[in-house]
């Protein structure tokens, strides 16, 4: 008995180390998924600047989530940024306005988020949330798990509840809610 034991443990364990993804889910039920099924959506943020100046106040959006006459529309208009002055100096802000449209949805290779690219144009907002695909990606979930929960606080805070948002992985099987645990809107 302890060896089938033993082999069922080994077994599972390679299967994690080998990538194919058994985990226990947060019903404890035995499934697939976990990281290895995950789908990496846009690239990570790679630039140190950028995570340390606009990661300091906020989430540091990857430059894949908008296309790039959102982001140049953006860096010019930091005295007012969403409500902060967030100017930075001329150097800093011409590299981190060349990273982020470098890397812009409209041509980082990343096809799932090209939509909200396409949902933004000719939309006066900035904003990723009042984009139509985040919207449509969200509309299931109650803005009171979101606005009223003070784990969150707001739409604009992914990687609150994309606990693999860094990493550019934005997988509906990865959403933890805080205070309301795993959700799926299957």
């Amino acid at each position: 008995m302890k060896l089938k034991k033993a082999l069922l443990v080994g077994m599972l364990g390679g299967l994690s180390v080998a990538g194919a993804g058994l985990v226990i889910g947060d019903e404890g039920e035995w499934r697939w998924g976990g990281m290895a099924g995950a789908q990496q959506d846009v690239a990570p943020v790679d630039n140190e600047l950028y995570r340390g100046e606009c990661g300091s106040c906020h989430f540091a959006y990857q430059p894949g989530l908008l296309p790039g006459a959102t982001w140049r529309e953006i860096m010019h208009g930091l005295s007012d940024h969403f409500g902060e002055n967030a100017e930075l100096g001329e150097s800093e802000q011409k590299a981190i306005s060349d990273y982020l449209t470098a890397n812009a949805a409209d041509g980082d290779g990343y096809s799932r988020f090209a939509g909200i690219g396409r949902s933004m144009q000719g939309s006066e907002s900035l904003r990723i949330t009042d984009s139509a695909y985040f919207r449509r990606k969200h509309d299931e979930v109650p803005a009171r798990l979101v606005t009223s929960n003070p784990g969150v606080g707001s739409f604009a805070r992914c990687d609150s509840c994309h606990t693999t948002a860094a990493q550019g992985i934005y997988d509906e099987h990865q959403v933890r809610i805080p205070g309301a645990g795993r959700w799926d809107d299957d």
